[in-house]
This record gives structure tokens, sequence and C-alpha cells, in this order.
């Protein structure tokens, strides 16, 4: 008897060992699909070279290899809503688009290294998160521009919703559509920063200025109130972070990242 419930024993875990590594390939599956998704919707994960013209209009902007400075003035800014908005609906990578006029133009994003970060030929898969962020101007929804972190890149509609095409290099911190997903792509495992992501963007973050909205920040991370500088505000997976810029402050509103794939 103590044999034969031995074997019964070992017949069992052998069957839930076999049942975790099915989940864990069809895990990996699903994880291997999105990212396919997302680099044909890229043309193939590659960053195509950009017309001349562009390059002019970029370097206009401010010129490349130039580093940013933390929260600088020197930083372009525009009025929220000045540069265009987006319309409600499900973008690419299966979260909701975010309606409402532009923070600012993706188009203030120049090459060189920022803050150590590096604008490269191709993504990076070595550590990939994602964090949301949403902002709101006086109680207003204002949306993140794809193409942040894309120098050149230029805002494409498919089928599968807006998407940012081409650009001269690509950043380990970057958008590919309106939909407030900041993709965390780096060669290494490091914590990044919301302040990391708005210098590579060249755009401010401070206290009382969030891009081109200004008044009093208050920040709320996975539904809870953050009380440090909010340039501190980490960027990690599934992180889902909320600005309001002014009053009123806006009720938190989660991320149903389980139905996104990312």
């Amino acid at each position: 008897m103590a044999i034969f419930a031995d074997r019964m024993a070992s017949r069992k875990q052998q069957k839930e060992q076999a049942r975790a590594a099915r989940l864990e390939q069809e895990r990996q599956a699903a994880a291997q699909a999105a990212r396919k998704r997302r680099f044909a919707m890229l043309g193939g994960g590659a960053v195509a070279t950009i017309a001349v013209a562009v390059v002019a209009v970029v370097l206009a902007t401010g010129g490349s290899g130039a580093n940013a400075t933390s929260g600088s003035a020197a930083h372009a800014t525009s009025p929220p809503g000045s540069a265009g908005s987006t319309q409600a609906g499900m973008g690419f990578e299966g979260v909701p688009l975010e309606a409402g006029p532009l923070l600012a133009s993706a188009g203030t994003t120049q090459t060189g290294t920022v803050d150590g970060i590096s604008c490269g030929s191709s993504e990076q898969t070595a550590y990939h998160v994602h964090t949301h962020l949403a902002v709101f101007w006086k109680g207003k929804a204002l949306s993140l521009p794809g193409g942040i972190g894309i120098p050149g890149s230029t805002i494409q509609n498919g089928t599968n919703g807006p998407v940012a095409q081409g650009g001269q290099c690509i950043y380990w911190l970057h958008t590919h559509a309106p939909d407030g997903v900041i993709h965390i792509e780096s060669p290494t495992q490091r914590q990044y920063t919301l302040g990391n992501f708005f210098d590579e963007w060249h755009q401010p973050l401070t206290a009382t200025q969030v891009a081109g909205a200004k008044g009093k920040v208050t920040a709320v991370v996975n539904g809870k109130r953050w009380t440090k500088s909010v340039r501190e505000i980490p960027l990690g997976s599934h992180e889902t972070v909320q600005l309001s810029v002014g009053s009123p402050v806006v009720p938190f509103k989660s991320v149903s990242w389980a139905a996104t794939g990312l």
C-alpha cells in the first residue's frame, strides 16, 4: 500500500509539473504574439530613416545630441490642445485611446543620450515593462501622444488604430500610440522615473507644471496619493499613474492590464 501511495503521489506531482510547464508555454506564446503585433505595426520592429525635410524640422526644434536638464525651462512647451487631439476608441495595444487634446507634441523629442538613456536603431527586450499615464488639466482629460521617444516618427492610422511609424531612432522609454502606455524597453533592468520620460521628451515636469499644463500637480499612483516629487514616480510593470493639474482633482481610474496582453 505504501508503494502504491508513493506511485500515486509521484504521478500527481508529474501532472502538476506538466500543467505548470504548459501554462508557462502559453504565457510565453501570448507575450510573443503581443510583441509580434507591435513589431508588425512598427514595420518589423526596425526604425526607418525619415526624409530629410523631417530631419530639418527636428533639428529646428532644438538640435540633436543635447542632454536634457531636469525640469528646465529650456524645454519646449505648448499650451494643451495646441498640438491636435485624439478620439476615444480602442488602440492596437488593447488599451483605450485617451480622448482630448494632446498634452504636447511628440515632436519635441530629440536625439542623443538623455539621463543615460540612449536612442538606438531598434527596441530592447532584456527588460520590458509598461506604465500607464493619464493627465487631466482643470478636470479635463488630455492625451499622451504616440511617438514620444521616437524622434521623427509620424502617427499613421491603420486598421488597428493610430500608431507611430518611422523615425530616426527609438529610446528605451517611448510611446507607440496615444493610449497612455509608456513602454520601458531597456538593455538592462534599472529603475526609470517619470522625470526621465519627460526629460527624454524635452518637456517640463514639476510640482506646478506638466508639459504645457500649468497648475498645482496632484499625483496618484495605483490608487494612492503620491506625496514625493512627481519626477520620482517610478515607471514599472503595470503601474498606473494619474496626474491632475489644477482643480478639480479627478477621481482615480484604473487600467485593466489583464485584457491587454502587455
